[in-house]
C-alpha cells in the first residue's frame, strides 16, 4: 500500500469526533481501495406523522421535516408498509397526499372499506382524530398495553352510556391490536429499542447483519457488505460498521453485540457523542436474538457468494457467446417507451459485474422529434448519454445493448461514430416471434448473421434480465410523464394564476368544466380575479 502513496495531506480538527466524521466523509467521497466501506445506497425508511390538524400517516425516506414526527428506522420498506397498513386498519388515519386531502369533495374508497375516517370531508372531529393520532403514536413507541388500556376504558364508558355502536367500534380496534401483537414472531415484554449486530466472515468476504428491535418487536434484519473484498478481523469490521452507520442514523437505546466486541463499539459510539449501552446478550431471549442475527449473517454471506458466482458465470458465457476479447464488466442497455408517440421516454440501465446498479440508471425525456419516431428518440438518448462520456465524464461501458432490431442498432453505431467512440461493442436485442421470451435474436453491426441462443443459455438469461429492466424503467418513466401531462390543468398555463387562485376558481365553478363554461363576467366575480385576468382565462379555453 505504501508504494502506491503519492502524497500525504493532513487536516487538523477540533476533536476526535470531528476527525471521525471527516474521515467517513472522505471515504464515501473518494472510495479508497483499502478502506472498509459498507454498502448503504439507500437511507433507512421511517413512518412519519405529519403536522397540522389532521396529520397524515405515511412512508418516509430522506431528510426530516421540523414539525413532523418520525418512527423508526425500519430495516426495509416492506416492514414500514406492513406497519402502515396495520395502523390504518386500527386507527383509521389518513394516508393521502395533502393536495388530495385539501380538494376532496366526498369520501374516498379507503373510507368505504373502513381504513380512514374521512377527515377530508368533515366526517370526524379534530378532537377525535387527534386522539386516534395520539394512540397511534403511543403504539409506534411500543406502549401497546397503554393503548389497549385506553381503548378498553373508552369502550366501557360508551357501553355504560348505552352507546353500543361506539363501544363495538372500539372493541373491534382492541381485537385488531391484539391480533397485530400476536402476529409478531419475536417480542419482548420490556418494549425496548435494541439493535442487534452480528458479523460473519469467510475468506475475503464479510457480512454485518443488523437486526432491529423497536418497541420490543423484531422488525427484521438488514445485511450489509463491505464494498471491497478485504480480509479483516470481525472486531474491526463491526467497529467500522458502527462508525459509519451511526453517523447517519440515530442509535437505539441499546446495542447487543458479541462478547469480545462490546468495548470497541462502546468507545466508537462515545467518540461520536452517543451515550448508548453496548452489551453482550444478557438473557435467553437476547441470546436467541444474537444467535439469529449471526445465522442470518452467515446465510446472507452464502447467498451473496452464490449470486456472485452465478453472475460471473453468466458474464463469462456472454463473453464467449459474443466472441468478445474480454469479459464485459460494465453493460449499458437502452430502451424507448411511448404511447402512440405521447410522452416518449428513453431509459439507460447499468449492469456492473453481473449486478444491476440502480443508482446509475438514467432516464431521458425525448422532445423535438416526430411523435412515434423510435430511431430519432434513440439517437437523442444515445447522444445525450455518450456525449458526456466521450468528453471523459463518467465510465465507458464494455458492452452496449439496444432493445430493438437492425434499425435501432444502426442508429447506435452512427451516434458512436459521430462522437468518436471506438472499440465499444454494440448489440441489438430483437424480440422473437410473438415476443415470446427465449426466442430473442442478438443483432450485430456490419451485416453479421444474427445469433439465437438456446432458451436455457446463461448468457441469454443475463441479456433478458438487463433488457427487461431497461423496459421496466422506461415504462415507469413514460407513464409518469404521460400522467403528468394529462393531469396538468390548463389553468397552470395562464400567467397570474397561481395555486391559490386556481383552487378558488375550481371551487367556485365546481371543477375545470365549470371554468371552461364560464363567461368573462362569471370569472371576474371570483375573489382575486380581475377583468383583465378573466379575459386571459377565457381566451385560454376558447
Amino acid at each position: 500500500m505504501l508504494l502506491q502513496v503519492a502524497a500525504v495531506e493532513i487536516t487538523p480538527t477540533r476533536s476526535e469526533a470531528e476527525a471521525l466524521i471527516l474521515e467517513n466523509t472522505l471515504i464515501k467521497k473518494l472510495a479508497p481501495k483499502y478502506n472498509i466501506l459498507f454498502r448503504d445506497d439507500k437511507s433507512y425508511p421511517y413512518i412519519v406523522l405529519s403536522g397540522g390538524t389532521f396529520p397524515r400517516l405515511a412512508f418516509h425516506r430522506g431528510a426530516f421535516a421540523p414539525k413532523a414526527k418520525y418512527f423508526g428506522p425500519f430495516p426495509h420498506s416492506k416492514a414500514v408498509r406492513d406497519s402502515i397498513q396495520l395502523l390504518q386498519q386500527t386507527f383509521l388515519l389518513r394516508t393521502c397526499e395533502d393536495a388530495v386531502f385539501r380538494n376532496r369533495s366526498r369520501p374516498c374508497l379507503l373510507h368505504q372499506i373502513k381504513r380512514c375516517k374521512a377527515p377530508c370531508v368533515g366526517l370526524v372531529s379534530g378532537e377525535e382524530y387527534a386522539e386516534d393520532v395520539r394512540l397511534a403514536e403511543l403504539f409506534l413507541r411500543g406502549r401497546h398495553d397503554e393503548v389497549i388500556g385506553r381503548l378498553s376504558d373508552a369502550m366501557a364508558g360508551h357501553a355504560a352510556a348505552l352507546r353500543f355502536e361506539q363501544a363495538a367500534a372500539l372493541r373491534d380496534q382492541v381485537r385488531t391490536l391484539q391480533s397485530i401483537l400476536h402476529r409478531q414472531y419475536v417480542s419482548s415484554t420490556a418494549g425496548e429499542d435494541i439493535d442487534v449486530i452480528a458479523v460473519a466472515t469467510e475468506a475475503q468476504q464479510a457480512c454485518v447483519n443488523l437486526a432491529m428491535i423497536r418497541g420490543g418487536l423484531h422488525l427484521g434484519d438488514r445485511p450489509q457488505f463491505p464494498k471491497a473484498e478485504v480480509a479483516c478481523d470481525p472486531g474491526e469490521l463491526l467497529q467500522a460498521f458502527v462508525e459509519q452507520h451511526y453517523i447517519d442514523h440515530p442509535p437505539a437505546a441499546r446495542l447487543i453485540v458479541g462478547l469480545d466486541q462490546a468495548e470497541a463499539c462502546r468507545e466508537a459510539l462515545a467518540g461520536m457523542g452517543h451515550s448508548v449501552a453496548v452489551t453482550p446478550a444478557r438473557n435467553e431471549k437476547e441470546r436467541a436474538w444474537l444467535s439469529q442475527a449471526e445465522n442470518n449473517a452467515r446465510l446472507a454471506l452464502e447467498a451473496r457468494r452464490h449470486a456472485l458466482a452465478g453472475a460471473r458465470q453468466r458474464l463469462d458465457a456472454l463473453r464467449d457467446a459474443l466472441d468478445l476479447g474480454e469479459t464485459p464488466e460494465r453493460i449499458e442497455c437502452f430502451d424507448i417507451s411511448h404511447t402512440q408517440g405521447e410522452g416518449t421516454v428513453a431509459s439507460c440501465v447499468v449492469c456492473v459485474g453481473g449486478e444491476m446498479k440502480k443508482g446509475e440508471y438514467r432516464r431521458f425525456n425525448i422532445a423535438d422529434i416526430t411523435p412515434g419516431d423510435d430511431y430519432a428518440a434513440m439517437r437523442q438518448a444515445l447522444g445525450r448519454r455518450y456525449e458526456r462520456l466521450a468528453a471523459g465524464e463518467g465510465i465507458m461501458p464494455n458492452l452496449l445493448l439496444i432493445d430493438g432490431g437492425r434499425g435501432q442498432l444502426a442508429v447506435a453505431v452512427d451516434v458512436l461514430a459521430e462522437l468518436g467512440i471506438e472499440g465499444l461493442n454494440a448489440v441489438g436485442v430483437a424480440k422473437g416471434e410473438g415476443r415470446k421470451p427465449g426466442l430473442e435474436s442478438l443483432i450485430f453491426p456490419g451485416g453479421k448473421e444474427p445469433l439465437q441462443l438456446p432458451a436455457d443459455h446463461p448468457a441469454l438469461h443475463l441479456v433478458q434480465e438487463i433488457r427487461d429492466e431497461a423496459h421496466r424503467f422506461a415504462i415507469l418513466g413514460h407513464r409518469a410523464r404521460r400522467e403528468k401531462a394529462r393531469n396538468r390543468s390548463r389553468l397552470e398555463g395562464v400567467p397570474g394564476i397561481g395555486p391559490a387562485r386556481r383552487r378558488k376558481l375550481l371551487a367556485y365553478f365546481g371543477g375545470l368544466q365549470g371554468v371552461r363554461a364560464a363567461t368573462v363576467e362569471d370569472l371576474s366575480r371570483v375573489d382575486g380575479i380581475s377583468r383583465a385576468l378573466a379575459e386571459q382565462i377565457y381566451r385560454e379555453f376558447h
